[in-house]
């Protein structure tokens, strides 16, 4: 079990990374830089180095954390015991749930390929592949139980599911007309009437 002062640490660095996120879906990578990432949190721009080695290092945490976050409650979809329709479902609405209360991790997760390279980026695609992978699963083990339509181009389908999701976060308001539960009931209804079988 972690110690008191690693859990300290811990859950400071992600104070940090929830904070930097904002300033940087904000302002954008380049347009922000670490002096007003540590204004927000009220540190001094030394400290920041304390927790993260640049401004790279600093997204690529960002990264990390929203996508453990992510593996985390869909390995925990795809392991209950529920239907594959009501796997997919909560899968949806975990994505969408995720992504309306985190917007602005989202929001700096998009086009990696332009904000990592070399190990980072391979390390940044293999976590998306672990994830968009639980889909394909949670699908194929709806058309293997005759519940999902056999004819289904699986990769074709989970990339339309994610599009869908990956879009929220750039038109999702805090306070607008719809909440994220809201938005989750209505994307769940109209997803699963491209998979269910008639």
């Amino acid at each position: 079990m972690a110690s008191l002062r690693a859990q300290k640490i811990a859950k400071r660095k992600q104070e940090i990374l929830r904070s930097a996120a904002s300033v940087l879906a904000e302002k954008g990578y380049h347009g922000a830089t670490m002096e007003e990432i540590a204004a927000k949190l009220l540190l001094t721009k030394g400290s920041m180095y304390y927790y993260f080695k640049n401004k790279d290092d600093l997204l690529y945490h960002c990264h990390q954390m929203i996508m453990e976050m992510s593996l985390e409650r869909i390995e925990e979809v795809a392991s209950s015991e529920s239907d594959p329709i009501e796997k997919l479902q909560n899968a949806i609405r975990a994505h969408i749930l995720l992504a309306t209360s985190e917007k602005s991790m989202f929001m700096i997760m998009d086009k990696p390929h332009q904000s990592f390279s070399n190990e980072k980026l391979e390390d940044v695609l293999e976590l998306r592949r672990n994830y968009s992978q639980y889909f394909d699963r949670i699908i194929n083990e709806g058309i293997d139980k005759n519940v999902f339509d056999p004819n289904m181009d699986v990769k074709m389908v989970r990339m339309v599911i994610l599009g869908a999701l990956n879009w929220i976060q750039h038109w999702y308001v805090q306070d607008g007309s719809k909440s994220g539960e809201e938005i989750a009931n209505a994307f769940t209804n109209y997803l699963l009437r491209m998979v269910v079988k008639k």
